[in-house]
């Protein structure tokens, strides 16, 4: 499988097949690595821009702190980078996956002065939930696993060993004819997708998980802050499973999901999608083409 025809390695842009890490890397055997997923997007210009940018960044090294890694690089070289890897794979749209390991060394829990390796993939990716997502909308199944503790999953970090609780839940969900797991959070409220936040619409009220047991999303915050704009009121607060079967809409949002409408959970109906989730997601759009003068601080053009 061939993405990209060049991958940036720890400073250096290589051949696809050229990225390669050896099997004793701390990270394969114990999943102690932080990464990011970001999309550029074509813009009205016709020029490519990373959405948000900055903000992802800043995640990228907040993960790091969090599981005490040390990136050897700057912030401003890894966007520099980003955009680098971007313009020599000749691209105008795609998905950018900067990712941060623990290099080879003897095994062991504790990994003390192994190296710290940073690599950046990008891809063409569309529409992450299945081709029509974006428009019908998807069937999803609440997730017989529990979404982490926050004290034991450290929820502010895009840690890659988490994500193993999140492909647990999205293998069930697609196993059991779903399109993907809604995880709920070690008291039963709802926490997020397998990969995205969630909100739903009741009585024109936006509701949205707080940032208790999830991820801090950035598209997320983008969401909130169109919704606002729109002038909708949006509510941060814990909500339970029978709340989301009885809202009038729901929806998903990530870099990977963009926003996405739910139009079933657990077999029951919520609806086509609705006018608020179309309203946001048609904004969202607009932004990240640039077409919204008043959010062009959200896009860091690819020159």
């Amino acid at each position: 499988m061939r993405l990209a025809d060049k991958i940036w390695a720890h400073g250096r842009l290589v051949d696809w097949d050229q990225a390669k890490v050896h099997i004793m890397t701390y990270t394969i055997h114990y999943g102690l690595g932080v990464f990011e997923g970001i999309r550029c997007y074509k813009t009205k210009g016709g020029k490519p821009a990373i959405f948000r940018c900055k903000e992802h960044v800043d995640r990228l090294f907040n993960s790091a702190k969090i599981v005490q890694m040390d990136i050897p690089f700057s912030k401003e070289e890894i966007r520099k980078a980003m955009k680098e890897t971007i313009k020599v794979n000749g691209f105008d749209e795609c998905y950018i996956r900067p990712v941060v390991i623990v290099g080879e060394g003897p095994l062991g829990l504790y990994a003390e002065e192994y190296p710290v390796k940073v690599y950046i993939v990008v891809w063409r990716w569309g529409e992450y939930l299945g081709e029509g997502a974006l428009q019908r909308g998807v069937r999803v199944k609440i997730s017989s696993f529990t979404r982490h503790h926050v004290n034991v999953g450290m929820t502010k970090g895009k840690i890659a060993g988490n994500y193993v609780n999140s492909i647990l839940a999205k293998k069930e969900a697609v196993m059991c004819g779903f399109d993907e797991a809604i995880m709920l959070d070690t008291e039963g409220y709802v926490s997020e997708g397998s990969g995205e936040n969630i909100f739903i619409v009741k009585d024109g009220v936006i509701k949205t998980t707080p940032l208790t047991s999830i991820l801090p999303g950035i598209t997320r915050d983008s969401v909130i802050r169109i919704a606002k704009d729109l002038g909708y009121e949006v509510v941060e607060q814990k909500f339970t499973r029978d709340e989301l079967y009885l809202a009038d809409e729901a929806f998903f949002c990530g870099t990977a999901a963009e926003v996405t409408p739910i139009r079933e959970v657990d077999g029951r109906f919520i609806g086509d999608p609705g006018p608020v989730t179309r309203a946001i997601q048609e904004v969202f759009f607009r932004v990240v083409r640039g077409e919204e003068e008043k959010y062009q601080e959200w896009l860091d053009y690819v020159d």
